[in-house]
């Protein structure tokens, strides 16, 4: 391809994949302002409490959706039709598998999650409501991410896009409905919620009913080989949405201690507004991946590296749009979620908005980094990028600097964090040119 191709089929992936990943992180949005208006802080709260399963689930999920969608993606100029099907078999095995074991927690355990997670009183009522219904819809939400990421890499990205945003407007729309006008509470919210994937999957069939899908049904039993590819492949997809859920528990745990509930609905705000942006940064990464990945299986570096380039200008561009609008519009942003009005709440979420998403930028390039490596089936720089923003750096960076300078600590670990994983993405990136020049010079004296 020709420089302007590949721009074109850069921006064709990206554009659908930024405003489908920003309709899925729209679920947790739609939840937060609706359960905001209709429970006031101890439903924020409860909410903020359980957003960790739902990263869990949505994490596997995207785990078997990328790791298979690029492995797919790598054989899809191969003529063995039969490896990219069972591909695809192998990644619905896994999905049911994991589906039954959050269906069975969800069912018998999600009052001690609650506990574990700190729920206490109306809150842990709320809470248990939350994380049952949203585990017992678990093979919704894992099969929905497997289905997006094979139509996304078998050459449909708007189809999934569609998928991903006609799913969002629905749980948006059914929250209103359940939370209001049938007085739901928060079990109405996370119906609505469970409900959208179901309906992005039915959307994203027309792609089987049209006859354009290239992946099918095959007999086999689940292959342990090709599964372990797969999600290693797809592991720092896991780790990035682990790693929230494990971020919002230990900054809950903090937070709670410094400014108690108010402090932990203050930063719900924050973290499902950084949902979002985080979800803009995602959808660069996603739309590069296919296009990386048949790039790779074609041997084709210098395409590889262009890609890369493209994706990171982009994320850098978006930063400089987002935060100022996020920085100087801070306060009317927390103000749509204090139905209650509290001056407190307010204070700190508008602090905490403008300081946390300082970090922003770098988290950005971290992304696009870490998809790359796994894109070009790199799987160990992948790895480390994201394990270190996920757990080695951000939680220690936590209660360091929330010692130091409490709630100002707490935002700053984020950018502290990323400015790190920073430094680690750029020297990845140089090691992995340098040994692809020695490669081809290697290559060149043998001819």
């Amino acid at each position: 391809m020709e420089n302007n191709s590949y721009l074109k089929e850069f921006f064709k992936y990206t554009f659908a994949n930024i405003l489908g990943t920003v309709a899925i992180s729209c679920y947790v949005l739609a939840d937060t302002f609706f359960i905001a208006r209709g429970t006031g802080s101890n439903g924020l709260a409860a909410l903020n409490i359980s957003i960790p399963v739902f990263n869990i689930i949505n994490g596997t999920g995207l785990m078997l959706g990328i790791g298979s969608g690029a492995k797919y993606s790598v054989n899809s100029g191969s003529a063995n039709q039969n490896e990219k099907n069972r591909i695809f078999t192998n990644a619905l095995y896994l999905g049911a598998i994991f589906s039954a074991v959050y269906m069975l927690i969800g069912i018998f355990l999600s009052g001690w999650l609650a506990e574990v997670l700190g729920a206490q009183g109306e809150v842990y009522d709320m809470a248990n409501i939350y994380i049952k219904v949203i585990m017992i819809f678990a093979p919704a939400f894992i099969f929905n991410n497997i289905f997006v990421a094979f139509v996304r890499n078998d050459m449909s990205p708007r189809l999934a896009m569609v998928g991903m945003i006609t799913g969002s407007l629905s749980n948006i729309v059914l929250d209103y409905i359940f939370i209001f006008p049938f007085k739901m509470g928060i079990l109405g919210a996370v119906l609505a919620t469970a409900v959208a994937p179901v309906i992005s999957m039915l959307i994203m069939s027309a792609h089987k009913i049209k006859g354009k899908n290239n992946f099918h049904l095959t007999k086999m039993m689940p292959d342990l080989k090709l599964s372990a590819k797969c999600c290693a492949l797809g592991f720092p997809s896991l780790v990035t949405e682990l790693s929230s859920g494990i971020v919002i528990l230990v900054f809950n745990i903090i937070i709670l201690r410094i400014s108690g509930n108010i402090g932990v609905a203050a930063y719900g705000i924050v973290s499902n507004i950084s949902i979002v942006v985080i979800a803009v940064f995602t959808g660069i990464a996603q739309g590069m991946q296919p296009l990386v990945s048949m790039a790779h299986g074609r041997k084709d570096f210098a395409a590889e590296l262009k890609l890369f380039k493209y994706a990171i200008c982009c994320a850098v561009l978006l930063f400089v749009v987002i935060y100022p609008v996020v920085y100087f519009f801070a306060d009317p942003i927390a103000l749509a979620f204090n139905s209650e009005g509290s001056e407190q709440l307010q204070s700190i979420a508008v602090t905490g908005l403008k300081i946390y998403f300082t970090g922003m930028l770098f988290a950005g390039i971290n992304i696009v980094t870490s998809m790359f490596f796994t894109s070009a089936e790199r799987a160990l720089p992948a790895h480390i990028i994201t394990l270190m923003r996920g757990l080695f750096v951000i939680i220690p960076a936590a209660f360091l600097l929330s010692s130091l300078l409490e709630l100002t600590g707490v935002w700053l670990s984020f950018t502290a964090t990323e400015t790190i994983v920073f430094i680690v993405s750029v020297s990845a990136i140089v090691i992995f040119r340098a040994k692809h020049k020695k490669r081809l010079e290697r290559k060149n004296k043998d001819y």
